[in-house]
């Protein structure tokens, strides 16, 4: 398969709702979830704020039971019952992927609401970790009527394939305040 490199995918936050905005990777252009908080340059644990800044694409998971493999660039991942993330900063694995049952704080990336149907995991907090700056930054899918994330990024269902095979390892995502 050919794939179609974009180099930059930038997010940018809607003047009207500081909890929506829009996400542009090359010539594609969605509307886009943020977090509850908006965006911030000083994320915190909890805060329901998308961090601002420019960060990689370090790769992508998905729910197999849930849709064909996607189409990428980025190195993929299936997504098992098992997979957890941890948020819990006294856990000495705070923002990394956990195995469940695990007995600290920690996200579940089987869900029922088909949100991590297909993930990409953001660099932000990853080299180095500094404990409570945040975890768990996904570009992941969409509630309906784009409600506002926990501080992630979020697109429509249907777009989130497209916009993965115009992605690859150098794709790097900016999210402007």
């Amino acid at each position: 398969m050919k794939r179609t490199s974009v180099h930059v995918i930038r997010v940018r936050r809607s003047p009207l709702d500081r909890r929506r905005g829009w996400l542009t990777a090359g010539n594609l252009t969605l509307p886009c979830a943020l977090g509850r908080s908006g965006t911030t340059r000083a994320k915190r644990e909890g805060d329901g704020a998308s961090p601002v800044g420019r960060f990689r694409l370090l790769q992508a998971f998905y729910r197999a039971d849930h849709g064909p493999r996607p189409r990428t660039g980025l190195k993929l991942n299936p997504i098992r019952p098992r997979d957890g993330w941890s948020d819990d900063v006294r856990d000495r694995r705070y923002n990394r992927p956990v195995p469940l049952p695990c007995p600290t704080s920690h996200e579940k990336m089987w869900r029922d609401d088909h949100l991590y149907d297909v993930v990409i995991d953001i660099a932000w907090n990853r080299g180095p970790i500094r404990r409570g700056r945040g975890s768990a930054i996904f570009l992941h899918l969409a509630r309906p009527g784009f409600l506002p994330t926990e501080g992630c990024v979020a697109v429509e269902p249907r777009m989130i394939r497209r916009l993965l095979e115009r992605i690859g390892p150098r794709t790097m995502i900016e999210i402007v305040g």
